[in-house]
């Protein structure tokens, strides 16, 4: 193989893996788009003390409720488990 060889070679074969870099990287973008964020829903009555995701219960942030199970915190989860807890209720 001359030198002439050699180069053609060598940048056919960056063009071929530039050219596969790029549908790799467009295929995935793809795939991303329909792995959207799941429905979420605010779930009172299950959340663990000082697990609560916000406001509640008279103090205004999140990690402050005192008790297990207190029918007045929440926990942000996916919609459609809520009900599936015991004391699950959904709010706002």
């Amino acid at each position: 193989m001359n030198n002439r060889t050699k180069i053609i070679a060598t940048t056919a074969t960056i063009a071929f893996l530039a050219g596969t870099s790029i549908i790799a990287t467009a295929s995935n973008a793809g795939s991303n788009k329909m792995m959207a964020k799941p429905a979420m829903e605010k779930c009172a009555g299950v959340v663990k003390a000082g697990k609560n995701d916000c406001a509640g219960n008279g103090h205004s942030c999140a990690g402050q409720a005192k008790k297990d199970g207190d029918a007045n915190e929440w926990v942000e989860i996916q919609k459609g488990t809520c009900m599936k807890l015991v004391n699950g209720k959904v709010v706002g």
